[in-house]
This record gives C-alpha cells, sequence and structure tokens, in this order.
C-alpha cells in the first residue's frame, strides 16, 4: 500500500459516506473523538465504513453529547475484499482477540468460530470479536469489515460450505511442501481455510475431512504451533501461494 497516509486518525463508521454529507457521532463514538482523541473542530480524518470506500473528513463540532464530522472528498475506491474466510474453533479472549486482529490484517473477509469435539471455549462474544475487527481495520487502512459468524459445529460449518469454494485444512501430518504446490491452482477461487483447537481434530472428524473431495491438506512445519499461530502462518502460505500477495 504505497503512500498512504497512516499518521491520520482512521474511524469506521456506519453512517452513508459521500461529498458534502454529515456523520453524527454519539454516546462511546462521541466520546473517543472527544476525550480519548482530544480532537476538536477543523481537525482532519479518515472516514471508512466498509462500502463507500475512504473519505477524508473534518471535525465540524463538538458538542457534550455529540461530535459532527464533515466528508470532504473520497480518497480511496472500495474494492472488494477477497473471498477468504477462516473457520476456526474458539480460544480464551486474548488469544481469540489476537487471532481475529491479525486476520482482518491478513485479508480474511469472513470469521466462522467453529466448534469441533476438542474445542475447549464454546462462548464467543461476538461483539467483542467485531470490535477487535473494528479496531485492526482502522489502524491497517483495511477498507472491509469482515462478516463475522454466530458458533456453529463443525459438521453445520461444513455443510454451508459453497460448492465452489476450495477448503484448506490445516493437517499436522501434511507435508508442508506438498501443501503449498497444491495451493497455487486454487489462484482466485473462494478460499475457506480451517483451523482446529488445541489437541487437534478427533481422529473421527479428521478421517471426515480427509475423505472430503478436492480438500487440500497443508502442513505447517515440524514445530507445534497454538491455535492462534496456526492462524496465522497458514493465513500467510495462503494469501502467498493462492491469495492477494501473489
Amino acid at each position: 500500500m504505497p503512500d498512504y497516509d497512516f499518521s491520520s486518525t482512521r474511524l469506521f463508521v456506519d453512517a452513508s459516506l459521500s461529498e458534502g454529507a454529515e456523520v453524527t457521532l454519539e454516546d462511546n463514538a462521541a466520546n473517543y473523538v472527544r476525550n480519548v482523541l482530544r480532537m476538536s473542530a477543523g481537525d482532519g480524518l479518515l472516514l471508512f465504513n466498509g462500502r463507500d470506500g475512504e473519505w477524508g473528513a473534518r471535525v465540524a463540532e463538538v458538542a457534550k453529547k455529540r461530535v459532527l464530522l464533515a466528508c470532504e472528498s473520497r480518497l480511496r475506491e472500495q474494492t472488494p475484499a477477497p473471498s477468504l474466510r477462516l473457520m476456526f474453533a474458539p480460544l480464551k479472549h486474548a488469544r481469540l482477540d489476537y487471532m481475529v486482529q491479525k486476520a482482518v490484517e491478513m485479508g480474511v473477509s469472513r470469521l466462522s468460530p467453529t466448534i469441533t469435539r476438542r474445542t475447549q471455549v464454546a462462548r464467543v462474544n461476538l461483539e467483542r470479536m467485531r470490535a477487535n475487527a473494528v479496531e485492526a481495520a482502522e489502524q491497517c487502512g483495511v477498507l472491509t469489515i469482515p462478516e463475522i459468524d454466530e458458533p456453529a459445529s463443525l459438521d453445520q460449518g461444513l455443510d454451508g460450505l459453497h460448492e465452489d469454494a476450495a477448503l484448506v485444512f490445516c493437517d499436522e501430518a501434511a507435508d508442508p511442501a506438498e501443501g503449498a504446490a497444491a495451493l497455487a491452482p486454487l489462484k482466485g477461487r473462494s478460499l475457506s481455510l480451517l483451523i482446529g483447537p488445541e489437541g487437534g481434530f478427533d481422529p473421527l472428524e479428521r478421517a471426515a475431512l480427509l475423505r472430503r473431495p478436492g480438500i487440500v491438506r497443508l502442513g505447517l512445519g515440524p514445530r507445534i504451533l497454538r491455535a492462534d499461530t496456526a492462524a496465522v502462518a497458514a493465513l500467510a502460505l495462503v494469501q502467498v501461494a493462492a491469495g492477494d500477495w501473489r
């Protein structure tokens, strides 16, 4: 992303953005701009909403209960997000926060908490996931906030995959060299990447995955990786071999 302005404050908003549009921030968003960022009338910032691209804007008014922003000009057109879905066994708070943030930075367009037989965390705070996704997008120049699914079982997640989507399965028994070679022909296709829980997949789950037609097994080397580290490593391999890093 050459010549990008990383020094300006960047905010995600739900409102539509266009030349001359006014965006009103209230409650937590207004407090953040007024008391955390300590912005005042006339200060410039960047706005995006996942639909209308990125806009240069200025603070028009700072009041006790609201902040008014004025859009000036579009700086970047909205670009389509890669069709890259991350299916993962939920983790405890801090590690899940990390994984969500890194997944957004790596270009994931859909986050799917997937409950396996060995999943240790069954409850997922979707609002916290979205907050982490928004924060990562704001900080890293990402234009689109990923879709976040309700938790579903592994069987439900697999049944819901589009028939044209390729499924990449992180398998500790796979040869890393073979997995990387198998990823290259997937360039341009919708991709789903499946990361298992701590302790790996149950043998019955693994056997069922290996029976699926067209599945791509991806090995992550000789070391045992924690699930959040495995997600980042696997996403890097997928993006280099078949994604938008290529």
